[in-house]
């Protein structure tokens, strides 16, 4: 007999799996086969499923008469028809709250009441809390025939938890041609009632369509609206699934995510319903994690609990892949987290949680409040997240025992010196975009108020305070860390990897960008990218030839020309000329498309954002611009700040962008990183974007909104700044996995400081003496004097060269940060290193370095003008491929950085001039083939004039046929002014060039 390879035979298999035994088996139609592992549901029958109610009556039943018979006598007593009283109350209510809501709030009717679910127990349970457990009676049915109108449709399996469904499943098979992916999705689409009860929306929490390789998921059936979501384990980096030695790709499904613990641990722990009661269910969300999200939190609960306190985790989740949520589900289930054993590090007895406390930290304000808000949604216990807006919150936060205390990196820092001693308390600390928020002090400082030692005397001399600065800043017993980032540096790598035996570090969990983009949850933003590359011609107004640093002088010639006001009015005006047709004009995202621009600095910022404005008032569009930069900057000396450019509190500019009467948003750096607008679908690049930035930036494009219809190709980039190269070289470490190829070799700590000692800028008397006084909480007017004086002799008083002090400021920079980087990880202490560490970061800001050309290259910007700047598109709407392996990242460089004198390239003026205008091309001073292009461009945008056939061709008077051939030039040339912007510029200035160009063009034409 052959295999069976049919739907039907998925089913069985799912069946045997979840219950031990199939219909096929019990009907005889297959034989038993020794099965020793199954779920322990029961075999549901079709008969008793009441497609009314969309309760299997049997199972519903038979659970509240085993678990609480003396709660449904009393209803049995009081009522003839308690089972409809029962059934109605219930139909009323779900579909009021929806199914979740009643499974875990319970029934109540009159005085009674009846749970509908018993959790799972913890730990610390009771035995009559795990007994309860385990009465929960699990059970699937196959062929339920779910409408009371066309009685003989059918749904391939339903699971049910107390007779209540909690799982929908359309089962498809590859083998006979058959696939979730596309026939099992078209089939909830096109052929499900959604008008009866058991696909209404929150009556069940998850409707899936399954075949043997793939998963997909929705909680809201809408018709051809429905949205499913994949719901695999990815493989290759990718979408799908792997090949599983033992079954099918899918099995985890059934083998995995339903079984009894499983299914109860999502139900009271992951899935949510967004909004209040107040809002009608069906304009609600329905939230069941995606798989990688259960598969981290798991992951994570489960390692702590076996592994204690005091470890560190990096998980790299792409960007818009639901980082948020899965921070959120880490915390609320790190708090409930119990040691496996007595002998697990930190715990307090198996019946304690291991942690006091789990603290969020983000240096994203904007997900602050996104994060509270979140976890106040899963809260079912009031008063257990407290928000740390202050110091004085954190601080009594702590002290009070919340649960759950959210915080950013930007208010953590003040709060530090208050704090008291809490190293008998455990935390669980989850930081978010961990690279960010690790990079200077602040971390520090968070934990040395998470670590202060338990011994610590009264009046500690300054030696002890020294050691407990630095065991305060290394990463502290008492707490483990939970770090999470799309894009991790080797810093982050280092600090919070997993150390692999060939000394290389590793992500603890990875969803990677390729797999988000190929999911569908986040959409391609290098699918449509375009390239405009600047091109100048600068001109010298002064006779002389002074030498320069080529490299200096063509950054400071760039520089000037980028920022010059008719540059900006340029390019604005070619954002506009696509922005206006191609995104607002074509009603993208169903009219509510919107765009970034992002530019160099702030000042750039307020002049584009003055540009555009200025340009869509002449344009009369229906829709403005807003701008977004922090503090104040003076600009041609006028004070500007974004509230009074917009006209409204810097705190409504998100929610003032979201409408209709906003659709640009003009930054510098504010908003590139945390900003979630699922709208925005173009963006407009003029700054220099590299590494983390760049794909943090970008990656504001690739929130999807199927609401919207938002698809990849709705995506544009166009950028006047970046190649395409540097694009790709930027998102390539981050597309798979990311991984560090060895640890950062801490010895170059020892060269650094010899180096920096030879010099003679200090004393090593003179850092005791310092970092004495500075632990000792003396007046600052103490330090100075220690500071002042070897800045002076660096300053004057040792007649260093300028490249002697540049080469002991760079050691002494290279010092600090790799020291500050890797304090917290290093397993042993050199006090040595954490003194100077101290005193260079104060001695740092005060070592003024004079750059020489500094003057020079300064004045070269008064020695030329800008006589002519165009675009040229270099790229067009190119598709940025990005490399499928995974990437390894070179530890900090390991060896002593200084400067590098000698060598430079020196040229007179007019050759960087002319070198200049080479290297970013130039217009008119194009190959002759380019030349030739243009004048016929020319000729005929000049014979399709409105008047060239009646002033020109048909006039025969011949001098008011050249002035009829002028006029036409001129309105020609006035509308190809932004394509031929250098060349307008020579006609309007040189009137021999402007006759020789009009009679050549006449000779032409005839």
């Amino acid at each position: 007999m052959v295999s069976q390879t049919n739907e039907q035979a998925l089913e069985a298999s799912i069946e045997k799996f979840l219950t031990g035994t199939c219909l096929e088996e019990q009907r005889g139609i297959r034989e038993p086969v020794p099965f020793s592992h199954h779920h322990g549901y029961q075999l549901g029958q079709t008969n008793t499923f009441n497609a009314r109610y969309a309760v299997d009556t049997q199972f519903l039943w038979q659970f509240l008469e085993t678990t609480q018979p003396e709660e449904l006598f009393r209803l049995q007593d009081r009522y003839d028809n308690w089972q409809s009283r029962i059934l109605d109350r219930f139909d009323k209510l779900a579909k009021k709250y929806g199914t979740l809501h009643l499974l875990k709030r319970g029934l109540d009717i009159d005085d009674v009441h009846l749970h509908l679910m018993y959790p799972s127990p913890l730990a610390s349970s009771s035995d009559k809390v795990k007994q309860n457990f385990e009465a929960n009676i699990f059970s699937s049915t196959r062929q339920v025939r779910y409408s009371m109108t066309n009685t003989l449709e059918e749904i391939d399996m339903v699971l049910f938890l107390n007779g209540l469904p909690f799982a929908t499943l359309e089962l498809k098979n590859p083998w006979t041609g058959q696939t979730a992916r596309y026939h099992g999705q078209k089939q909830y689409r096109q052929d499900r009632d959604t008008s009866q009860t058991l696909l209404h929306f929150g009556r069940c929490l998850v409707h899936m369509t399954v075949d043997t390789d793939e998963a997909y998921m929705t909680t809201k059936l809408a018709g051809q609206s429905t949205f499913f979501l994949p719901f695999n384990k990815g493989h290759n980096f990718g979408a799908g699934n792997p090949p599983n030695p033992n079954g099918h790709k899918s099995s985890y499904l059934w083998e995995e995510i339903f079984s009894r613990a499983s299914i109860a641990n999502i139900i009271q722990h992951f899935v949510r319903l967004d909004g209040t009661s107040k809002i009608p269910l069906n304009k609600r969300t329905l939230f069941f994690p995606r798989y990688h999200q259960l598969d981290v939190v798991r992951k994570l609960v489960r390692d702590a609990s076996e592994n204690g306190v005091g470890q560190t985790y990096l998980i790299q989740h792409s960007a818009g892949s639901g980082k948020s949520n899965s921070i959120t589900w880490s915390a609320y289930q790190l708090i409930e987290t119990y040691p496996a054993s007595d002998d697990v590090r930190g715990a307090k007895g198996i019946e304690v949680p291991l942690f006091d406390s789990v603290i969020v930290v983000t240096d994203r304000r904007l997900l602050d409040k996104q994060l509270r808000e979140n976890i106040r949604d899963f809260s079912e216990v009031k008063n257990i997240v407290a928000p740390a807006l202050k110091s004085a919150d954190l601080k009594q936060a702590l002290e009070q025992g919340k649960k759950i205390i959210i915080t950013t990196i930007q208010k953590f820092p003040f709060i530090i010196d208050g704090i008291e001693d809490m190293s008998d308390k455990r935390f669980a600390i989850i930081i978010d975009e961990a690279h960010g928020s690790q990079d200077g002090t602040a971390h520090s400082k968070m934990n040395e108020a998470m670590g202060q030692t338990e011994d610590e005397d009264d009046d500690p001399d300054p030696q002890d305070k020294i050691l407990n600065a630095m065991k305060s800043r290394k990463m502290r017993g008492n707490a483990s860390y939970f770090a999470f980032t799309a894009t991790p540096k080797n810093s982050t790598l280092e600090k919070f990897g997993v150390q692999q035996p060939d000394g290389s570090f590793h992500p603890f969990h990875l969803y990677s960008m390729k797999q988000a983009i190929e999911e569908g949850f986040i959409l391609d933003v290098l699918a449509n990218y375009t390239t405009y590359r600047s091109y100048y011609e600068i001109q010298k107004s002064i006779e002389e030839n002074p030498v320069f640093d080529t490299a200096k002088a063509q950054k400071k010639l760039r520089a000037y020309v980028e920022r010059n006001q008719q540059t900006i009015n340029a390019k604005a005006d070619i954002m506009l000329d696509h922005f206006i047709p191609q995104v607002v004009n074509t009603k993208k995202l169903k009219g509510k498309a919107k765009g970034m621009v992002v530019t160099q600095n702030i000042e750039a910022a307020i002049r584009y954002y003055k540009a555009i404005s200025r340009q869509l008032q002449d344009r009369g569009t229906p829709f403005k611009a807003l701008i977004a930069f922090s503090g104040s900057k003076e600009v041609d000396g006028i004070e500007y700040t974004e509230a009074d450019m917009n006209g409204f509190a810097e705190t409504e500019t998100r929610d003032k962008f979201d409408t209709d009467e906003y659709r640009l948003l003009v930054v510098a750096n504010k908003y590139l990183t945390g900003f979630d607008q699922p709208k925005l679908c173009a963006m407009y690049v003029d700054k220099k974007l590299q590494g983390v930035l760049a794909v943090q930036a970008l990656s504001r494009l690739n929130r999807s909104a199927p609401k919207l219809g938002k698809k990849t190709e709705d995506l544009f980039i166009l950028d006047f700044f970046n190649s395409v190269d540097d694009i790709k070289t930027a998102f390539d470490p981050f597309y798979t996995a990311t991984s560090l190829s060895q640890a950062t070799d801490v010895n170059v700590l020892h060269e650094l400081r010899d180096n920096l000692e030879e010099v003679g800028v200090f004393d090593w008397p003179e850092v005791e003496n310092f970092v004495s006084l500075y632990f000792d909480d003396a007046d600052a007017q103490k330090l100075s004097p220690i500071v002042d004086t070897a800045a002076d002799r660096f300053n004057d008083g040792l007649g260093l060269e300028d490249d002697e002090k540049a080469d002991f400021k760079i050691k002494a920079k290279q010092f600090v940060k790799i020291y500050g980087q890797m304090a917290s990880i290093m397993p042993y202490e050199i006090v040595a290193w954490e003194k100077l560490f101290w005193f260079l970061k104060f001695l740092i800001p005060k070592l003024k370095v004079r750059d020489k050309d500094a003057d020079e290259i300064d004045a070269l910007l008064d020695s030329v003008d800008l006589s002519s700047y165009g675009l040229e598109r270099v790229k067009l709407n190119h598709s940025i491929g990005l490399d499928e392996g995974g990437t390894e990242l070179d530890p900090t460089n390991p060896n002593p950085r200084g400067t590098h004198g000698g060598g430079e390239d020196k040229d007179p003026l007019d050759e960087i001039i002319q070198n200049f205008n080479e290297r970013w091309f130039q217009g008119w001073e194009a190959t002759p083939e380019e030349q030739r292009v243009k004048f016929l461009s020319i000729m005929k945008n000049i014979q399709d004039h409105p008047d060239f056939e009646t002033k020109y061709r048909n006039n025969q008077d011949a001098d008011n046929r050249a002035l009829a051939f002028e006029k036409i030039f001129e309105e020609v040339m006035l509308e190809r002014r932004r394509q031929d912007l250098e060349l307008y510029r020579l006609i309007a200035s040189d009137s021999a060039f402007k006759s020789s160009m009009q009679q050549s063009l006449r000779n032409l034409i005839g």
